[in-house]
């Protein structure tokens, strides 16, 4: 088929495309959401590492291994985190400074 008989048939509309886009009160609604389930993961990584290291000195049968694998994906977790919320201080602080 040559391409001006496929240019011929007109635009294809895919069916997300007859949707609405998103308000701007719906987009934040979004990211909020987003960001409290980001920070909620961190959190819940957090307490398996906490409770994993509890079983460990309790004595419980619980093996190292996985009690160091858990508190560093946790530790890791929230050091990206922090890192995010430091790169998006830095941006917002840089658009403070913009002259208007």
């Amino acid at each position: 088929m040559a391409i001006s008989s496929i240019m011929a048939m007109g635009p294809v509309i895919s069916p997300d495309a007859t949707k609405s886009s998103p308000t701007t009160f719906e987009s934040q609604q979004k990211f909020g959401s987003f960001l409290k389930d980001a920070i909620q993961d961190v959190n819940a990584a957090q307490v398996q590492s906490d409770v994993m290291t509890e079983k460990l000195v309790r004595g419980d049968n619980v093996d190292l291994h996985n009690v160091m694998i858990t508190a560093q994906k946790a530790s890791i977790a929230l050091n990206a985190t922090m890192e995010i919320r430091n790169k998006v201080v830095e941006a917002y602080q840089e658009i403070m400074r913009m002259p208007v």
